[in-house]
């Protein structure tokens, strides 16, 4: 069944690239139909890959090779709510080591320019917390962070 939503994504040719290695990093990620250009677009020629449709952890995804014209930016970003230090540590050494870039505050950039929030669960409790007290210092740590420390994190709560 077709999704009555997609999230289309537009790349400079390198569109199965990314979809493969979103694929082979979440989990719930898949790459499915690659559809040719039917005739000569602005960026490209007929029989080129124009688009790839692709699953990013359960969310359903194209990936349009529209060419140089439009980039990526942090206005549109993926996040990833991870259990433990070392799925944040898979994810973001994944994302990074593969031509990415490191942010701050949990977010990085993949080779792609498509933007990421590597995001711990207690992260996100703890800046939720009913204590505003417990949300500050945790904000706080997370402000001085490049990826998440969850041990950081955990004793910013604690006080």
């Amino acid at each position: 069944m077709v999704s009555k939503n997609t999230v289309c994504l537009w790349f400079n040719g390198d569109a199965v690239d990314a979809a493969h290695f979103y694929a082979e990093t979440f989990p719930d990620s898949s790459v499915g139909a690659i559809f040719r250009a039917p005739s000569d677009y602005p960026a490209g020629k007929q029989g080129d890959i124009l688009t790839v449709e692709f699953t990013v952890m359960g969310v359903p995804c194209i990936g349009l090779n529209g060419g140089p014209m439009f980039k990526h930016s942090e206005a549109f970003s993926f996040q990833v709510a991870t259990d433990d230090q070392a799925e944040t540590d898979r994810l973001w050494n994944a994302i990074v080591g593969n031509g990415g870039q490191e942010s701050s505050c949990g977010w990085c950039r993949d080779k792609w320019g498509l933007s990421w929030q590597i995001t711990p669960r207690v992260l996100t409790t703890a800046i939720a917390d009913p204590d505003r007290e417990v949300a500050r210092r945790a904000f706080e740590a997370m402000m001085q962070m490049g990826k998440i420390d969850v041990a950081g994190i955990e004793a910013a709560v604690r006080g």
